[in-house]
């Protein structure tokens, strides 16, 4: 579960955030660190070498949803998804799609990956990136997914920002 559960997406909210992530610092080095909420220990945020991941909204989970439900919750993900990838196009040009794919292969066989795709997967960040680069002084990038860990958990809709290009993985290790 994120900090960001309950709330009611607005693609406003979600761009201010994702402004705020581009003006913040970035740790130039170091470790990977996951971040939570003090008293819940709910996901606030991950930041490492180069980059920082926020959750931008989360639904109320999938459990003991099924069917047509479960399809409404998925298409209400997406479109928000959509949402704010049509605002962000419009502020900064068309993205491009970057694939979740080979990080995921690259995890299940134990294989090392850039820092930022290790974060991904390790906060199960699986969806596709939408992204924008660079954006902001100091050539900054941006990348939004919408996520889901497992049949029943939230989809979670994240932003990155990085410092460094955010490309696709070759599938050579």
């Amino acid at each position: 579960m994120t900090a960001r559960a309950g709330e009611t997406f607005e693609t406003g909210r979600a761009v201010s955030d994702i402004e705020a992530l581009l003006a913040g610092p970035l740790p130039a080095t170091g470790p990977t660190v996951g971040e939570g909420e003090p008293d819940t220990g709910e996901w606030t945020a991950t930041s490492g070498e180069g980059f920082r991941i926020i959750p931008l909204w989360e639904n109320d989970g999938l459990v003991g949803v099924y069917g047509p439900e479960w399809e409404a919750a998925e298409e209400a993900a997406d479109g928000h998804l959509a949402a704010l990838v049509k605002e962000l196009d419009r502020r900064w040009g068309a993205h491009r799609r970057v694939s979740m794919r080979v990080p995921l292969f690259r995890k299940l066989a134990g294989e090392s990956m850039p820092p930022l795709f290790q974060a991904l997967c390790d906060e199960d960040c699986y969806g596709d990136l939408a992204v924008w680069g660079p954006v902001a002084e100091g050539g900054r990038w941006v990348a939004v997914s919408v996520n889901q860990s497992e049949g029943d958990a939230p989809m979670i809709l994240t932003a990155v920002a990085g410092d460094r290009p955010i490309t696709e993985l070759d599938d050579q290790s």
